[in-house]
């Protein structure tokens, strides 16, 4: 007569095995699994008019997000060396006529309007987030980052790290496609 503990003994390895085969299946479906999800992805967009205007005119509002068509909403600082080396594809998406609202993070407007004048300005409208409250507000890891925004405010992707071309062919545009 076999005993019940010799049993469980003989069916927990596999059990186990099993369980641990579904979680890395679950955790290997992701897109990118170096890519910490965001709860912002199909809600809408936070607020945005806490920022200070950067330039002359003013800075974004929720009007802005609201406005006809996708638009990018872009988290960037002088002091970031990705944000430099995503700039140019930035700068690329606005001349297709793609709207960037930009929100300068954590700099000085100084260091800020001299990146925009060596670099060009992509931006559409640009506020000044001095404080960080709005990154924290959007859910930012730091910077860059990049929102897609439907017309309805309706945060359609978030992109953290700098922008590449495959970036943008690969998930800015689909995202931007599916929007419209």
């Amino acid at each position: 007569m076999a005993r019940p503990g010799r049993n469980l003994l003989l069916v927990l390895p596999p059990l186990l095995f099993l369980v641990f085969a579904a979680v890395a299946f679950v955790g290997l479906r992701r897109e990118n699994p170096n890519e910490l999800p965001s709860a912002l992805v199909g809600r809408p967009a936070p607020e945005i008019a806490r920022t200070v205007a950067l330039r002359a005119d003013s800075p974004p509002t929720e009007a802005d997000l609201h406005a006809p068509g996708v638009k990018l909403v872009n988290f960037w600082a002088s002091w970031c060396g990705p944000c430099r080396v995503e700039h140019p594809l930035l700068n690329a998406l606005a001349e297709e006529g793609i709207p960037v609202i930009g929100v300068n993070y954590k700099d000085t407007p100084e260091k800020a309007l001299g990146f925009l004048a060596e670099l060009g300005d992509p931006y559409a409208k640009i506020g000044a987030d001095e404080t960080g409250r709005t990154g924290l507000d959007w859910g930012i890891y730091g910077v860059p980052e990049t929102f897609v925004v439907g017309s309805d405010g309706t945060i359609l992707l978030r992109f953290p790290g700098p922008l590449s071309p495959d970036v943008v062919e690969d998930r800015i545009r689909p995202a931007i496609a599916a929007g419209q």
